[in-house]
């Protein structure tokens, strides 16, 4: 890619001006991306590891030193390291929970956990619905609505933030709540 003469050049003027760590990262990304991509074999994870390993070269490049080898097998070695280090947390994580797994009760609990996040999930799906219809009611529906549903507040210090008798604001509240759930089940 560089001869000897033009990474001793680029590596100075990367020394000077880190901004031109950009024209190494330009020639050497596709290659060590590839060889990453080749290695791992996840396009997501590769990328990870890529950005690790290019983010390593930057943060070591002002200690290369021409010791017999090129920058470019410098980059290599860099990038070898960080998917060798890939697999090895890999393989502590998939070791860990080879151990759990045999676990009846650490299995349990980890479908009770998706079954509430799933739930939470779906509540939240829920809400963002209704936040949707409730922004299509007319202000007036929405403050009561929302101080009263979503900000939990009593009817007693709605009236008082909205300068409203509690008559007056319990009125809007059922007619705001009328008017949501016929928008939210229109039959």
């Amino acid at each position: 890619m560089l001869s000897i003469v033009s990474e001793s050049a680029l590596l100075h003027k990367i020394e000077k001006d880190p901004a031109s760590f950009a024209e190494l990262f330009h020639l050497y990304y596709k290659p060590i991306f590839g060889y990453i991509f080749r290695r791992i074999g996840d396009f997501d994870t590769a990328t990870d590891v890529a950005i690790e390993t290019f983010t390593k070269i930057f943060q070591h490049i002002r200690y290369f030193e021409d010791r017999g080898i090129s920058i470019k097998v410098w980059i290599y070695r860099i990038a070898s390291n960080e998917v060798n280090q890939y697999f090895r947390a890999k393989k502590k994580h998939n070791k860990l929970f080879e151990r759990l797994d045999t676990n009846q009760d650490f299995r349990h609990y980890i479908e009770d956990d998706r079954a509430r996040l799933e739930a939470e999930l779906q509540k939240h799906h829920q809400y963002l619905s209704i936040l949707e219809q409730v922004k299509t009611l007319p202000v007036k529906y929405q403050e009561v609505i929302a101080l009263r549903y979503f900000e939990g507040k009593e009817n007693k210090e709605i009236a008082e933030i909205l300068n409203l008798n509690e008559g007056t604001l319990k009125s809007l509240l059922s007619r705001g709540l009328e008017k949501l759930r016929l928008k939210c089940n229109p039959i």
